[in-house]
């Protein structure tokens, strides 16, 4: 099979030719790439090598900046698998993807501490850790010796006990706290090239939810890239009473609020329609 250069590889190579892959002005998109069976909206759709390239030529081919994947659903109540299992799914996949396609920023979403250092090596780029390294300690000192990019989210909890009453006495108060504790201690290890995340639905209500969609602004405080992943979530469809396969529409709401509010990168199962919605926020921005 030949090796893809059809997408556009100008942004690739800008994220790579800077010191840090984001900017906090130009939004991206991150196009999710699952090849998990239970995910909530596309699980068992890409779990052989020809369905896999497909999906990823066509998020590429559509504007997608980096590709994110993962082999652990982190859906409510999902079944938590092993690193070994993790790695067993994901190390063929990267060097998959690595040769076919040039210039792929590859994002691994993981928070085992062994397998972001295998996939590292195994020609990864990025690590998306939905733990922010609760969840395995060795998680920052792996992070501090690769020198990698490092996704951080605020989970209360973690995925089988998450969305078990979760409560606040402010949520974007107490996550902003949560990453101002973090960000120092990352930095105290030597790592500087941060990306939050606040977790849409980890760990929050519907209205824990839209609050802190509404006050995403406070955020930009930290002054790194801000991440924002409401992909066809409950947040969306519960309050519209459809399905994640329904959630389309409102789905670029919310990323057309998001990027108004400050995010610069959208994570996304729908590359296109995200990539217009940054069109469209960035001429408001710039022409009006």
């Amino acid at each position: 099979m030949p090796k893809y250069t059809s997408f556009k590889p100008s942004v690739a190579q800008n994220l790579k030719s800077k010191s840090t892959y984001f900017s906090t002005e130009n939004a991206i998109v991150m196009g999710i790439l699952n090849i998990t069976e239970d995910s909530f909206f596309d699980g068992g759709k890409y779990t052989n090598e020809e369905a896999i390239i497909n999906r990823c030529h066509k998020m590429l081919e559509e504007g997608a900046a980096i590709i994110d994947i993962g082999a652990q659903s982190s859906r409510p109540g999902a079944q938590v698998i092993s690193a070994e299992q993790e790695l067993s799914k994901l190390l063929p996949i990267i060097k998959l993807l690595k040769s076919r396609f040039s210039n792929l920023i590859l994002s691994v979403d993981t928070y085992w501490a062994k397998v972001a250092e295998q996939c590292i090596k195994a020609g990864a780029d990025i690590i998306n850790d939905i733990s922010a390294g609760e969840l395995d300690e060795k998680m920052v000192g792996i992070i501090a010796e690769l020198q990698v990019p490092y996704i951080i989210m605020h989970m209360k909890g973690n995925p089988s006990n998450m969305q078990e009453n979760p409560t606040y006495k402010n949520v974007t108060t107490e996550i902003i706290s949560y990453f101002q504790k973090k960000i120092k201690k990352l930095h105290t290890k030597g790592i500087k090239d941060i990306i939050i995340d606040p977790g849409f639905g980890f760990g929050k209500t519907l209205a824990h939810n839209y609050q802190l969609l509404n006050e995403l602004e406070a955020f930009k405080q930290f002054g790194i890239p801000i991440l924002v992943g409401t992909s066809r979530k409950s947040m969306i469809y519960k309050l519209l009473d459809n399905s994640p396969e329904q959630a389309l529409n409102g789905t670029s709401i919310t990323n057309t609020i998001a990027l108004q509010k400050g995010a610069t990168i959208l994570r996304v199962h729908d590359v296109k329609e995200a990539i217009e919605c940054i069109k469209i926020t960035t001429f408001a921005k710039n022409n009006c």
